[in-house]
C-alpha cells in the first residue's frame, strides 16, 4: 500500500530557544511520551451562558472525542511500533497518550529531535512543524511532549531581606487572613466542603510545614491532596525555589478558607505538562474542583500556537462546567522581562476564560487601606539572592497579541486585543505575605501571591452563594461601575499607565468583597437557579 501523506499539524512550530544551540541529534533509544489532542465530537458553542453549567457526563455524551478516532489513534500507534497508554478517560478529555523511542517517535510524526543547549540549561526540540498521516491530521488539534523546554516561571518574589532576619531588620508583612479583612472578604464562610485545583510546575510541599504554619494562625489546616501528572510528584527541597510558589498556594488559600480540599497537580514545566494539568482538573470526576489557580507563566511569545489554542480550549471548557481559573499576570512589568524593546502580556493570564490578577502594593493603618498602588518595584531592593525569586515586581499588564478583545470587555480598547488584567491584589514583597517554606519563614508577594488571594475569595463566594461562580469575567465586568472594585488611581508598569475605569496596569481594581457578593447575589444569573440543566446549544461553533 502507498504510504498516506503527512500533513502538517498547525502551530507545532517552534522557535528554538533565545541563545539556543543545538549539540546532538537526540537518542534515538530513548523512551518518552506525548500527548495527542482530538476535536471534539461537536464543536463548542460559540455562546457561553454563565448560568447555566454542563456535567462531565453531559460533556463527554456531546462534546467528547469521537471513539472512531480513539480508535485510529490506537492503529496509528500500532503502525508506527507505539505504545497506547490506557487511561480510560480519552473521550472526555479528548486526549491520547502514546509512548516510544525517539527513533519511532521521529518517524510516525515526521520531525528530527535534536538536543539544544542555553544558559539556563538545555532541552530537546524540533525546527520544524509536526506531521501526522492526514487520515490523523485532520482530527488533531495539538501533539505535546516532543518538545520538552522549560514553559514557565513560578510568579513569586521572595522580600530582598527574607530570610535573613536579624534584630536589625524590619519588614511589612501580612497574613491572608489580615489582607482578605482589608478587602472585605465574607468572614462567616469558610471553604468547608469546598474544593480547588492549583496547578504547580514543579517544587512540592512539606506536610509539616503546613500543619506548624496553621497552627501559629490558629487556624483550622486545608486538607491537601497530591495528584501526579505525567510522572511529576511532590518533591520538596529548599525554600528558595518552586517550593515556594507550592506553599504559597496551599498557605494562602488555605488561610482564607479554611475547610477546602486544596488538590495540588503536579506536572513537568513543559508546554505538555501544563496541557495536561489542566485537562486533568478540569475533567478530574472524583475531585471536581471549583476553580484553579495557575501562579506560573511566561510571554506569550514564548509559547507555540498549538499551546495557546489547546490551552484556550480546555478553558473554555472549564467555563462550560462552571469551574473559575485565576492566573498570575507576571512580575515583568509591559514587557514580560523581553529585552526586545516590545511590549507583552502573560500566557496563561492572557487566555480570555481565565481571571487575569495583576499586582498591587498595599498600606494600611488599624485594620483600613490607606493608599493602594500599582505594583512597579518604585522602591523595592533589586538583589539577585536567589535568581528570579528576589527580583522585583512590576505588575503584568498589556494587550494580547494573539487573542482578540473578548466581548465583556466592551469598547475600553477598540481594535485592541484581550486586556490584562481582569483585577488586581496585593502583590509587592515589600508587603507581602509571611509564609513558611521548607522550614524557613519567608516574606513573598508576585502576581501569583494576587492569584491565590483571588482564588480564595472565589472559594468563598462559591460557599456564600451556595453555586460556583463559574466563568467570573463577564459578571465582574458588569460591575466595573459599581463599588465592587476599588479603583487603583496611581502607577505604571512601564509601557502603561494607570487611568480611570479599567486599565492595562491594575484592571477593573482590587475587590471590596462584600460588596462584589452582594452585586453578584443581585445580577440575574445569580437567582435561585439550580447547577443542573439541560444540555446547552450547539449549533455554532467556538
Amino acid at each position: 500500500m502507498p504510504k498516506s501523506k503527512m500533513t502538517p499539524i498547525q502551530g507545532t512550530e517552534h522557535t528554538p530557544v533565545s541563545g539556543a544551540q543545538a549539540i546532538d541529534p537526540s537518542d534515538p533509544h530513548q523512551l518518552i511520551e506525548v500527548s495527542v489532542i482530538l476535536k471534539h465530537r461537536q464543536a463548542l458553542p460559540v455562546a457561553l451562558d454563565a448560568s447555566r453549567f454542563i456535567s462531565h457526563a453531559e460533556f463527554a455524551k456531546a462534546f467528547g472525542a469521537d471513539v472512531a478516532h480513539i480508535d485510529k489513534m490506537r492503529q496509528f500507534a500500532r503502525e508506527n511500533r507505539l505504545s497506547f497508554l490506557e487511561r480510560g478517560d480519552e473521550c472526555l478529555r479528548g486526549a491520547v497518550k502514546l509512548s516510544g523511542t525517539i527513533a519511532a517517535l521521529e518517524r510516525a510524526f515526521s520531525v528530527e529531535l535534536t538536543e539544544y543547549e542555553h544558559e539556563n540549561g538545555s532541552y530537546r526540540g524540533h525546527p520544524g512543524t509536526i506531521r501526522m498521516p492526514e487520515e490523523c491530521a485532520h482530527f488533531v488539534t495539538g501533539v505535546f511532549g516532543l518538545d520538552n523546554r522549560q514553559i514557565a516561571e513560578p510568579q513569586f518574589r521572595i522580600q530582598a531581606n527574607s530570610g535573613t532576619l536579624d534584630d536589625q531588620t524590619t519588614y511589612t508583612a501580612y497574613t491572608p487572613p489580615q489582607v482578605a479583612k482589608l478587602y472585605s472578604f465574607p468572614e462567616d464562610p469558610n471553604g468547608d466542603g469546598q474544593r480547588i485545583a492549583v496547578i504547580e510546575l514543579g517544587g512540592g510541599y512539606r506536610p509539616a510545614d503546613i500543619a506548624s504554619h496553621f497552627n501559629k494562625l490558629e487556624l483550622q489546616a486545608p486538607s491537601v491532596k497530591c495528584l501526579s501528572v505525567d510522572q511529576a510528584s511532590n518533591c520538596p527541597g529548599v525554600a528558595q525555589s518552586a517550593d515556594c510558589q507550592v506553599m504559597l498556594d496551599i498557605e494562602m488559600i488555605g488561610a482564607i478558607a479554611p475547610g477546602i480540599t486544596i488538590n495540588v497537580y503536579f506536572a513537568p514545566n513543559t508546554a505538555r505538562g501544563l496541557q495536561d494539568a489542566l485537562s486533568k482538573a478540569v475533567h478530574d470526576q472524583l475531585n471536581k474542583p471549583s476553580a484553579i489557580c495557575i501562579g506560573w507563566g511566561a510571554a506569550e511569545c514564548d509559547w507555540s500556537g498549538q499551546s495557546i489554542q489547546n490551552f484556550n480550549q480546555v478553558a473554555y471548557e472549564a467555563a462550560m462546567m462552571g469551574i473559575t481559573i485565576t492566573a498570575a499576570a507576571g512580575n515583568g512589568g509591559s514587557s514580560c522581562d523581553k529585552e526586545d524593546g516590545k511590549v507583552h502580556v502573560d500566557f496563561p493570564a492572557s487566555c480570555p476564560y481565565v481571571l487575569a490578577v495583576g499586582g498591587t502594593r498595599l498600606a494600611a493603618t488599624n485594620g483600613t487601606v490607606m493608599n493602594e498602588v500599582a505594583s512597579n518595584g518604585a522602591s523595592a531592593v533589586d538583589k539577585t539572592l536567589w535568581g528570579i525569586s528576589s527580583r522585583v515586581v512590576v505588575t503584568g499588564g498589556g494587550y494580547s497579541n494573539f487573542f482578540a478583545r473578548h466581548s465583556y470587555q466592551g469598547d475600553h480598547a477598540p481594535d485592541a486585543g484581550r486586556g490584562v488584567p481582569d483585577v488586581v491584589a496585593n502583590g509587592d514583597p515589600e508587603g507581602g505575605y509571611d509564609l513558611l517554606v521548607d522550614g524557613q519563614q519567608q516574606v513573598v508577594g508576585g502576581t501569583s501571591a494576587a492569584a491565590a488571594m483571588m482564588a480564595g475569595l472565589v472559594i468563598v463566594l462559591n460557599q456564600k452563594i451556595k453555586r460556583k461562580l463559574g466563568f467570573a469575567n463577564p459578571a465582574f465586568y458588569k460591575l466595573r461601575q459599581s463599588n465592587s472594585f476599588r479603583e487603583i488611581t496611581a502607577g505604571t508598569n512601564g509601557a502603561h499607565s494607570v487611568s480611570f475605569g479599567w486599565n492595562p496596569v491594575t484592571g477593573l481594581g482590587s475587590p471590596v468583597g462584600t460588596e462584589l457578593l452582594h452585586h453578584l447575589e443581585a445580577q440575574a444569573f445569580q437567582g435561585a437557579r439550580a447547577e443542573k440543566t439541560a444540555p446547552m446549544n450547539i449549533e455554532t461553533t467556538h
